[in-house]
């Protein structure tokens, strides 16, 4: 059995890859993936239809409501549990997803300290003053690393992690173990990656797809079931974007060429994120059936 990690930004094919890596190896796949853990949130997330994952079984997807909050230690406890059930069954699994603190989650043995009301509601006060930015450049001072991983426009992550800061005197990242610590040590991890001008592309090719399937009227749906109260959903890409174009802030124009650029902008934090993880074996663009080939031949 292998356990073999697909990563890389986002709309570099990883999804297509993992199908077809699934089905060489009789494997399932695992979703590592923030956003595709919400019921709801299927156009926007690219998450793929039921009717195209081929039969193969995928696992961690749907399973929160809008309104809860997703958090990187409930996600390690239940990937954990699934790798090891699937393992355990003599299966492989592919994981796969570009959300790189889930990734490390599984990989390595995080600490996650204890929250302080406090301290949290202190720091929630402040942003509520002072703004996203504000709060997102502090965070970058103290913690340059953290700041790469977590986007301003979630400021709950961004709370959070000026919260460990502050209770622990260490940077959040220094709850990121190297790999020295990891639980899966036989784990393959391969990385997908794009020229900029490509990657650039295909993300705008995306979302106009997106649009073209509905994605407008999905966030509409989502907004009648709490989007808009929601506060981990809604910092998805696009999703925010389109409230703002529904709620009369901006044309539609705007929302989709703006869900273009923070698309663009989070996939170069992606890169850097997963950059820094020297487990990683780098696939180089080229066709799908190459970048299996080369996969495959690297765990056999």
């Amino acid at each position: 059995m292998s356990l073999i990690i697909i990563c890389g930004a986002t709309a570099t094919g990883k999804s297509e890859l993992a199908l077809s890596v699934a089905k060489e190896l009789d494997a399932e796949i695992v979703n590592a993936d923030s956003m595709q853990v919400y019921r709801g949130m299927d156009i926007g997330t690219a998450k793929l239809a039921l009717e195209d994952r081929q039969g193969i079984t995928h696992h961690l997807l749907d399973l929160l409501e809008i309104t809860q909050e997703a958090n990187v230690s409930w996600y390690q406890g239940l990937a954990r549990a699934k790798i090891d059930e699937i393992l355990q069954s003599g299966k492989s699994v592919v994981v796969v997803g570009g959300t790189g603190l889930y990734i490390k989650a599984i990989l390595d043995d995080l600490n996650f300290p204890d929250t302080d009301p406090v301290v949290r509601q202190q720091i929630t006060d402040e942003a509520q003053i002072v703004g996203n930015d504000q709060m997102h450049e502090r965070l970058a001072k103290l913690d340059p690393a953290a700041a790469l991983a977590i986007p301003k426009e979630n400021i709950r992550r961004v709370i959070r992690a000026l919260e460990v800061i502050q209770i622990t005197g260490k940077p959040f990242t220094a709850n990121l173990p190297r790999q020295a610590s990891s639980k899966y040590p036989a784990a393959k991890q391969f990385g997908l990656v794009l020229d900029r001008e490509n990657l650039d592309s295909k993300i705008d090719k995306r979302v106009e797809d997106m649009w073209a399937k509905g994605f407008v009227r999905e966030v509409m749906q989502l907004m009648t079931k709490g989007l808009e109260q929601a506060t981990t959903a809604k910092m998805a890409l696009g999703y925010s974007q389109i409230m703002n174009y529904l709620n009369g802030e901006c044309d539609e124009a705007f929302a989709k060429e703006e869900t273009k650029r923070v698309t663009r902008a989070y996939a170069r934090r992606q890169e850097t994120w997963f950059s820094r993880d020297d487990r990683i074996k780098w696939l180089a663009p080229e066709s799908s059936s190459g970048r299996l080939e080369k996969l495959l031949a690297s765990i056999n």
